[in-house]
């Protein structure tokens, strides 16, 4: 059989596994707090391809490059701002390698994350300038190979407008997830229901949209209920950390089990999410959890919050219909008047 584009899986397919955690796992590989991840490109090329192996013998359909900080803003902190190209390109060929090794379909989605930098108008960065560097980090990414271009970890409305213009100049898929980790909202107040409307508004559509990162697997799923709420008609992603980080022995480890994780993947299956994936302190033995609980499961009702605290943990009073923050700024804004 002729392989299938990226697209076309998505289309035809109940659901898609992500891969998990890139960094958290690369410390447990030798990385150090306040090195650059993505030089282990060039410096340790087995130890990268060796995490994309595992994820995908795990059975992981899409992996992510190491390519998270691969923008020219990110990598000026390790003077290496000079070698986006090179950087993208080497990590596209290192997840290449692997995903064509598969022997089944495996698809590379190219990692995009912040810049680090704040967009105008609350902060300096103009958006020209953001666009630029996006445009720059994929179509380097296009270079060396990827399927899809994948934009994680947003915060902000600015940078996410910037990130899939700049994307887009690729001309290839885009997914787009942002970060809901402040009471159930981004750092920059986006709730799960704006961020899907925002999506929408978009001159160029990503093909997924959804959420990864945040502070545990509950509330991610009741952040995809949210975006799936929003946006029926669109394609959600799940990536959620392995439970919640806690401070061990001097390191940070999560205290997601492989059950939890996949009770974890059947709860978002069922709550609308297409891909499903694990972000910070998800193993491959996490992964290979998640894997056989959604091959033996049967998509079921949407699930309750309550179902959710019961089996995954506590989620934020917004995703429960509580919206403080509006609350408070209508008394503020009833005082005024």
């Amino acid at each position: 059989m002729p392989r299938q584009s990226f697209t076309e899986a998505l289309a035809t397919r109940p659901w898609l596994l992500a891969d998990g955690a890139t960094g958290t796992n690369y410390f447990q590989m030798g990385l150090v707090s306040g090195d650059a991840p993505e030089m282990w490109n060039f410096e340790h090329p087995d130890r990268v391809r060796s995490l994309h192996r595992r994820f995908i013998e795990a059975g992981a359909d899409i992996v992510l490059t190491n390519t998270f900080g691969g923008n020219r803003h990110r990598l000026k902190l390790h003077n290496a701002q000079d070698q986006v190209h090179e950087i993208n390109v080497a990590a596209a060929g290192n997840a290449r390698a692997e995903a064509d090794a598969a022997g089944r379909d495996v698809y590379v989605g190219g990692s995009i994350g912040p810049t680090g930098e704040i967009f105008m108008p609350v902060g300096t960065m103009p958006h020209e300038e953001g666009v630029a560097a996006f445009a720059e980090q994929a179509m380097a990414l296009k270079d060396g190979g990827v399927d899809v271009l994948w934009i994680e970890t947003m915060s902000s409305e600015e940078e996410l407008r910037a990130a899939v213009e700049g994307a887009a100049q690729a001309g290839l898929p885009i997914v787009t997830t942002m970060s809901f980790d402040t009471n159930g909202r981004t750092m920059m107040g986006i709730t799960p229901a704006a961020f899907g409307n925002i999506a929408a508004s978009l001159p160029v559509q990503p093909v997924a949209i959804g959420a990864n990162c945040g502070v545990g697997a509950s509330e991610l799923v009741a952040t995809v209920m949210g975006i799936a709420k929003a946006r029926p008609d669109a394609a959600v992603v799940a990536k959620g950390n392995c439970g919640i980080p806690q401070y061990v022995d001097g390191s940070i480890h999560y205290s997601g089990t492989p059950e939890l994780m996949a009770d974890y993947a059947r709860i978002a299956f069922d709550s609308g999410a297409r891909i499903i994936g694990g972000c910070c302190g998800t193993s491959p033995e996490h992964l290979a959890s998640m894997r056989r609980a959604l091959e033996g499961h049967t998509k079921g009702p949407m699930p309750t919050l309550e179902l959710v605290e019961t089996k995954l943990g506590p989620v934020s009073e917004l995703a429960k219909g509580l919206d403080k923050a509006a609350e408070g700024a209508a008394r503020r804004e009833r005082r005024r008047g």
